[in-house]
């Protein structure tokens, strides 16, 4: 596979549009932990490989263990997950697959219980963005870096 484009070479005009909404949620004040889950987990559903590959290294990072992001996918079957936390990846995965869920409203009222109107708009405006790089790269077809690859012993 290789890259379609450089969207910053393309449009930058375009680029710093993203990246200022993107420069909107990492300064909204919501809590890091729940920005890495956002973007990991939205990430995962849109299948962008870019974009997986670089909330994991920024999770791994921020001191989140290698469980808790590697459960992420199966979310709904591991308890390593918070009450805060779960609510959370329910509206991701509702607002991230939108066209099919419609967001329903038993995954909104249990958002509410958790978090407050004005949180609520900013996880929301963070899903969007982290969808919007998602599909940049994908259509873009733009490549993570490769890594040592791993021998098994």
């Amino acid at each position: 596979m290789h890259p379609r484009l450089d969207m910053t070479k393309a449009s930058p005009e375009a680029f710093k549009a993203a990246l200022a909404l993107e420069t909107y949620v990492q300064n909204s004040g919501l809590e890091r932990r729940f920005i890495h889950l956002i973007k990991l987990r939205a990430s995962r559903i849109n299948g962008c490989a870019y974009c997986v590959d670089m909330h994991v290294k920024e999770a791994r990072h921020s001191g989140l263990s290698e469980q808790w992001i590697n459960m992420m996918c199966v979310w709904r079957e591991s308890p390593v997950y918070d009450a805060r936390e779960r609510v959370l990846l329910g509206w991701v995965d509702a607002v991230t697959n939108i066209a099919q869920t419609g967001v329903p409203d038993d995954v909104f009222n249990a958002l509410k219980e958790h978090f407050s109107e004005t949180e609520i708009t900013i996880i929301t405006v963070a899903i969007g963005a982290i969808n919007v790089w998602n599909r940049l790269a994908v259509s873009f077809r733009s490549q993570h870096p490769i890594d040592k690859v791993a021998k098994a012993a």
